[in-house]
């Protein structure tokens, strides 16, 4: 066993008890090791440091005979028995990636892959194919655009090579030469205590290239933003506030590599009529008292233009919803969904003499429909 293991706690390093399961430890790890990654922390020693010892706990701990062995040599060391086992490992981290990122669709094994370097050579993950960056924007609809589903144009920025030196790095006129440290490898392989650590190259920063004459823009990373325009097609019945994803309309990848996706959040601007019920669209349609106490045919607006007649009963009372098929926000299966009428019984606020005495004489009429009759039997049990 490597001494060096007892002088370290390995639990406290990876924040789990003692009596920690396999699946505990390996979550905990896999959360550790995103967040203390070289890539996204460039330059930070304390970082790299951090990553390194949570790693070496890591493979000491997911090995059941080197937990076994870890454990028993830490009671023997807080004890004072400390002996070394011959034929012991130790030393070498032998931490199984592919299994432990097996199934992350963040393709989180590829991510550290150029990292440990197992073959003995420079990783060559400059050289592989990279995916593009994801971008958000932002996109305002009209309500009218919601019904149907509308294409946008879309004005993007985004990382890509630099437009004065197409990505070369180099200024005009100069070539970029392979770089001397790393051979065009774009990393270099640093041994720390059996482990084999790759790094970005410092001298091409991890380009492969090194360039005597720089560009001015880029300043020789070969990299830019560039602005281009790509038409986004919003589906029908898009609701305020959804964010959609636009697979491959993002950043461009590097060297071959897939483009990076576009989410889109979308904001609808509100419509003085129509108002979203769910998959449906509601609308308030005042109808006079005659109207809602007589029954009538009245004309109800839908959208994209135009009404539709429809009946309403005699006895019709407020709030008394009514379903017009096939006139709303078109669906995912392309048909239409519904409208919604919702009646409101307008209550007139200037009356003639005229129309004040005919509704004196309706009002005494009328004078065995008590309204509140049932409200005040009911408040009369309490």
């Amino acid at each position: 066993m490597n001494k060096d293991w007892l002088e370290k706690d390995f639990y406290a390093l990876l924040g789990v008890s003692k009596d920690a399961t396999p699946a505990e430890m390996k979550k905990t790890y896999r959360k550790l090791a995103r967040d203390l990654h070289p890539d996204k922390n460039p330059g930070n020693k304390v970082a790299e440091d951090k990553f390194k010892a949570v790693s070496e706990a890591y493979d000491v701990l997911s090995d059941d005979k080197k937990r076994k062995e870890y454990d028993e040599g830490r009671a023997l060391f807080a004890s004072g028995g400390y002996g070394r086992r011959p034929g012991s490992g130790g030393g070498n981290y032998n931490v199984n990636y592919e299994d432990l990122f097996a199934g992350d669709q963040g393709g989180f094994g590829d991510f550290l892959g150029g990292i440990f370097n197992r073959g003995g050579g420079a990783g060559g993950r400059s050289k592989q194919p990279r995916r593009g960056q994801d971008i958000e924007t932002s996109l305002t609809l009209s309500f009218a655009d919601t019904l149907d589903g509308v294409t946008v144009p879309l004005n993007l920025q985004s990382d890509g090579a630099c437009s004065m030196c197409h990505g070369t790095g180099a200024k005009a006129g100069s070539t970029p030469q392979v770089c001397p440290t790393c051979n065009g490898n774009g990393q270099i392989s640093r041994n720390a205590g059996g482990f084999a650590f790759s790094e970005p190259c410092p001298t091409c920063q991890g380009r492969g290239l090194f360039v005597d004459d720089p560009c001015n823009r880029c300043h020789g990373t070969g990299r830019g933003k560039n602005s281009r325009s790509v038409q986004a097609r919003i589906p029908a019945g898009v609701k305020d506030g959804t964010k959609i994803r636009l697979k491959g309309k993002g950043g461009p990848g590097e060297r071959g590599g897939p483009g990076g996706d576009l989410f889109v959040k979308v904001s609808v601007k509100p419509h003085p009529l129509f108002e979203r019920k769910g998959d449906n669209l509601s609308v308030d349609v005042p109808v006079t008292f005659a109207e809602a106490a007589l029954g009538a045919d009245i004309a109800i607006p839908v959208p994209r233009g135009g009404t539709v007649n429809m009946r309403i009963p005699a006895g019709t009372t407020t709030g008394r919803t009514f379903r017009i098929k096939g006139k709303g926000v078109r669906g995912k299966d392309g048909l239409n969904h519904d409208v919604l009428a919702v009646i409101d019984i307008a209550v007139p606020q200037n009356l003639n003499e005229e129309a004040k005495s005919a509704l004196k004489d309706f009002a005494d009429a009328t004078t065995d429909q008590e309204p509140r009759k049932e409200i005040y039997a009911l408040g009369e049990k309490l």
